[in-house]
């Protein structure tokens, strides 16, 4: 089972970047695609971005694409998230997940999830 440690939230002005980080530890990503999903207050947790463990192939929402890219590396076991050209209402808890299927990630349904990194976007 693979255990998740996500970093890198903070207070950020409109149009201003983070990088958000997730840690796994207890085994190796391999054969896990990993994900970043968010939540805000009052709302249902939302998937933002994937990345395929097979493919490397790279999914986002909507709301996100052009503006998150996520990435990982496979030998730190690091997964990534970087959000340029940030809005309010981006503001939410940002959880990473993992699931060696990649339908049931983008889904939401893993069972793998960090405990979230809260990423708070001023107007």
């Amino acid at each position: 089972q693979v255990q998740l440690v996500e970093s890198g939230g903070g207070l950020v002005q409109a149009g201003g970047s983070l990088r958000l980080s997730c840690a796994g530890s207890g085994r190796t990503f391999s054969g896990y695609s990993m994900g970043w999903f968010r939540q805000a207050p009052g709302k249902e947790r939302e998937f933002v971005a994937c990345i395929m463990w097979s493919s490397g192939n790279t999914y986002y929402a909507d709301s996100v694409k052009g503006r998150f890219t996520i990435s990982r590396d496979n030998v730190k076991n690091m997964v990534y998230l970087q959000m340029n050209s940030l809005k309010p209402e981006d503001t939410a808890v940002y959880y990473c997940a993992a699931d060696q299927a990649g339908l049931r990630l983008r889904l939401g349904r893993s069972d793998t999830w960090g405990q979230g990194t809260q990423v708070t976007v001023s107007s």
